[in-house]
């Protein structure tokens, strides 16, 4: 007789949860950003991302990312070490890329005004 074992579905799961927690942070904590970029539309520090309690969201939102995949890879029988090696790569990846992206938005929405993020304009 041959032992299947169960494969690691706790640490995805937790990891969906601590991304869920964090993105629910990080979406009230910019709800409560944004009426300073309403206000001082030209202000150039309004627009930054340098608030400490949106980047440890974001830190946090990556973590559950990173659990999340190395968790799924591991489902699919990776190694340990390879699959939360790959996970963590992809996680540090499109992490940063995002971040980065978000903070160019911000850029144009401060100098061209929220009409510039319409992309029904087109569709046309």
């Amino acid at each position: 007789m041959y032992y299947f074992p169960q494969p690691p579905v706790f640490l995805p799961v937790i990891g969906l949860l601590i991304g869920l927690i964090f993105g629910v942070t990080f979406q009230k904590q910019l709800e409560q950003i944004t009426p300073k970029w309403i206000k001082n539309p030209k202000d150039k520090n309004a627009y930054t991302l340098n608030d400490r309690n949106l980047q440890i969201s974001y830190t946090g939102i990556c973590l559950g990312v990173w659990l999340f995949l190395g968790g799924g890879f591991r489902v699919l029988g990776f190694g340990i070490i390879s699959a939360y090696g790959v996970a963590l790569l992809l996680a540090i990846g499109t992490g940063a890329f995002m971040w980065q992206q978000f903070g160019e938005m911000l850029i144009e929405v401060q100098e061209k005004g929220v009409k510039s993020l319409d992309l029904d304009k087109y569709i046309d």
